[in-house]
C-alpha cells in the first residue's frame, strides 16, 4: 500500500517570533525606501507632492488591513505567536499615517495653519482623516507596556477604537478622490468585510461563552 504523506499544519513557535517581527519590519520599510528612491531619482510623477501624500496614505491603509487580518488568521490557523505582532504592525500604521499627514501639512499647505482651517471647511474628508489620526496617536502612546499595565481593562476598551479607525480611514480615502472611485471602493469593501468578520467572531465567542477580548 503506498504511503500517504499528510501535510502538517503550519506551526509557529515562540522562538520564531524575532524572525517574524524582522520580516514584518522589512516588508513595511521597503515601500518607504522605494518612495525615497523615487523622489530622489525624479520618478515620482509630474506632481511629487501629490505622489508622496497618496503613497503614504496607501501605506497607512495597507498596514491597517494587515493589522485587522492578524487576529482572524491567527485564530483560524491556531498561530498564537502571530498575535504578538499586532503592536508592531499597528505602529507601522501610525508611522505611515504620520508621514501622510506630515507631507500634507509641510509640502502641500507649507504649514499655513489658517489655510488648514479653510481646507477643512471646504474638504470635510480632512477632518475625517485627522480624527482617525488622533485615535491612532492615542493607540500608539498606550501601546507602551507600562501604560498598558496601568490602564488595566480600560486598555482593551480604548484599543477597540481600531475598528472606528477602520471605518474612518477608507471613508477619508473615498471622499478625497476627485473622479477615480474604483480603488477607494475596493478598500471600502475590504474594510467592511474585515469588520463583518470581526462581528461574526464576536457572536461566535458569545455563543460559546468565551472571553471576547
Amino acid at each position: 500500500m503506498p504511503k500517504i504523506n499528510v501535510r502538517k499544519p503550519l506551526s509557529l513557535r515562540p522562538q520564531h517570533l524575532p524572525y517574524i517581527k524582522g520580516l514584518f519590519h522589512l516588508l513595511a520599510a521597503i515601500p518607504i525606501i522605494y518612495l525615497i528612491s523615487s523622489v530622489l531619482n525624479g520618478s515620482a510623477g509630474g506632481d511629487p507632492v501629490e505622489y508622496i501624500i497618496h503613497y503614504t496614505g496607501m501605506g497607512a491603509l495597507n498596514t491597517l488591513v494587515a493589522v485587522l487580518l492578524i487576529s482572524p488568521l491567527a485564530k483560524r490557523y491556531k498561530l498564537g505567536v502571530l498575535m504578538q505582532t499586532r503592536r508592531l504592525v499597528g505602529l507601522w500604521v501610525f508611522a505611515y499615517a504620520s508621514l501622510h499627514i506630515t507631507a500634507f501639512l509641510t509640502l502641500d499647505l507649507l504649514l499655513e495653519w489658517q489655510l488648514l482651517l479653510s481646507e477643512i471647511v471646504k474638504r470635510p474628508y480632512i477632518l475625517v482623516g485627522a480624527s482617525a489620526y488622533l485615535l491612532l496617536v492615542l493607540l500608539s502612546i498606550t501601546s507602551i507596556n507600562h501604560i498598558k499595565r496601568k490602564m488595566g481593562r480600560r486598555w482593551q476598551t480604548l484599543h477597540n477604537f481600531v475598528y472606528l479607525i477602520a471605518v474612518l480611514a477608507p471613508i477619508h480615502f473615498y471622499w478625497s478622490v476627485k473622479s477615480e472611485i474604483i480603488e477607494p471602493s475596493v478598500y471600502l469593501v475590504i474594510f467592511a468585510g474585515l469588520l463583518l468578520l470581526r462581528v461574526k467572531l464576536l457572536k461566535l465567542k458569545s455563543l460559546l461563552g468565551l472571553n471576547t477580548q
